[in-house]
């Protein structure tokens, strides 16, 4: 089974996100609901830190993929929401710190919203997974 990245020429390539991935016919296929920053007490991880806050909404999505028998290099696509006044430039570091130098990094999209499920979550993470 193999996927495929696609960044192509005269586009940007990055270390940390693909602009393309062809998924494989039949392919086991994990989707990740968004992951905050809430610990296993339902306590929100980092009230108002949004570099903290992405640090556990990251560490409950590898929880995720780990628990389906996944691991980080499986991931396709990542689709993280930032509360509309979270700075962008302190959450992005831990997504850059997990991922490292891997090669064929998942697609991902960012965004800003007006508002997330609970006042107090400056960030969500959703994903998806291609499983062994």
């Amino acid at each position: 089974m193999t996927i495929q990245h696609i960044n192509p020429t005269g586009m940007y390539v990055s270390p940390v996100f693909s602009q393309g991935i062809i998924l494989p016919a039949n392919a086991r296929i994990l989707l990740i609901g968004g992951q905050n920053a809430v610990d296993a007490n339902g306590q929100i991880v980092g009230k108002g830190d949004v570099a903290l806050q992405s640090e556990k909404a990251i560490d409950n999505m590898l929880k995720v993929l780990e628990a389906a028998g996944g691991s980080l290099e499986n991931l396709v696509k990542t689709t993280i929401m930032l509360q509309a006044d979270a700075d962008l430039a302190a959450a992005f570091p831990a997504w850059a710190k997990v991922w490292g130098n891997r090669p064929n990094p998942p697609t991902v999209t960012g965004m800003k919203v007006a508002g997330l499920a609970n006042p107090d979550f400056l960030i969500e993470i959703e994903a998806m997974a291609v499983l062994p």
